[in-house]
């Protein structure tokens, strides 16, 4: 109970310090620093709300059980109170756990097909549309950077961004990132004329995009531009300027292209975001590997060459191998309905984090 009077405390302080560096005028003129302001101060706002609520029930139920000492008939008023009390500890409990750090943060992610031909580029569209939807479900909200498409319209290469529409604690990052590693397919392609099962894959990759006052310094000499028409499926142009960008990282080899914009000073300015956002992913893994080293590694860093969930078109059936999560609803799931999934996953990851080392 002390280290959570203690940790209300140090959340509180911070919030109103954050209030104040708002109001400041020469704060309110820095664009950067106000929004990285007010998405911490969105993140806090939820304990806040809840340590507040919790000191007005008690002092209620305090009030409620002197007077039932007179009066019984608050005695269940009291009762009501002590339920309400609970519920509340509980929550804030709940949300001053130790969580990811990067859980209110956008994403950036790259699905890319595997193994398995067309049939990949196949599967790996129906997992765009998957989480396409259920963003269109849940707040937030999707950009295509880069697309490379297959001659049947299916994914060989994209990459987009998903963002919440409203700043929040639990953002893109809470959910998505459970879905980088490998995602394999077991049905009948369409190209397959004996009715015979396959198995293809796909593989996504997801690393938060830090904000710009957080980005990772890239030095000009580190990388090569090369620029290029955008091209649509089966690799025909889609235009007739070399707009498109692709941007080389020489010191690891990272590769990021761009080709959404018309113009290729729109299209390098954010193929540089999504560069220092891999960039910096890439920085916090290996500070993680290290940090892990001895130790079992929670859901978010598994593996990504690791197979993590299968997809089986004949039986219907999701199966998640890194928490053995099984459902016979794939038709829902591929709809966009990942709640129970996701939800899954996270009651998985918050047991790992509270788990003492």
């Amino acid at each position: 109970m002390a280290d959570q009077v203690s940790a209300v405390d140090d959340v509180l302080s911070e919030y109103q310090g954050i209030e104040a560096q708002m109001a400041d005028p020469e704060v309110i003129g820095d664009q950067a620093q106000f929004r990285k302001l007010s998405k911490r101060y969105t993140q806090l706002q939820p304990i806040v709300k809840v340590a507040t609520d919790l000191e007005q029930v008690r002092a209620d139920l305090e009030d409620a059980r002197e007077m039932a000492r007179e009066d019984r008939e608050f005695a269940a008023e009291a009762e009501r109170l002590e339920a309400s009390a609970v519920e509340l500890e509980e929550k804030l409990a709940d949300l001053l756990a130790p969580r990811d750090p990067h859980d209110g943060d956008d994403i950036i992610m790259e699905i890319k097909a595997g193994a398995g031909g067309e049939e990949a580029a196949l599967f790996a569209g129906d997992l765009v549309r998957m989480y396409e939807k259920y963003a269109d479900k849940h707040e937030f909200t999707y950009e295509i950077l880069g697309l490379a498409e297959s001659d049947l319209g299916g994914v060989k290469d994209m990459t987009l961004s998903i963002r919440a529409k409203n700043p929040s604690r639990d953002g893109a990052w809470s959910v998505f990132k459970f879905e980088g590693g490998v995602h394999r397919v077991q049905r009948v392609p369409v190209t397959e004329s004996q009715g015979r099962i396959q198995t293809s894959a796909a593989g996504v990759l997801v690393y938060p995009e830090p904000d710009e006052v957080e980005q990772v310094e890239i030095d000009d000499k580190d990388i090569r531009v090369d620029v290029y028409r955008s091209s649509g499926k089966g690799g025909q142009g889609v235009n007739t300027t070399d707009s498109a960008v692709r941007i080389t990282h020489l010191p690891t080899g990272l590769v990021v292209t761009c080709q959404k914009e018309r113009s290729q000073i729109q299209n390098k300015a954010r193929a540089m975001q999504v560069l220092a956002a891999r960039l910096q992913q890439l920085k916090e893994d290996e500070a993680e590997a290290q940090a892990a080293e001895g130790r079992a590694k929670q859901v978010r860093t598994m593996d990504r060459s690791e197979r993590i969930r299968t997809y089986n078109w004949p039986e219907n059936r999701i199966s998640d191998h890194r928490i053995g999560f099984k459902a016979n609803n794939l038709d829902q799931v591929l709809d966009g309905n990942l709640d129970d999934l996701f939800t899954a996953l996270q009651a998985a990851e918050r047991a790992e984090r509270l788990e003492p080392e």
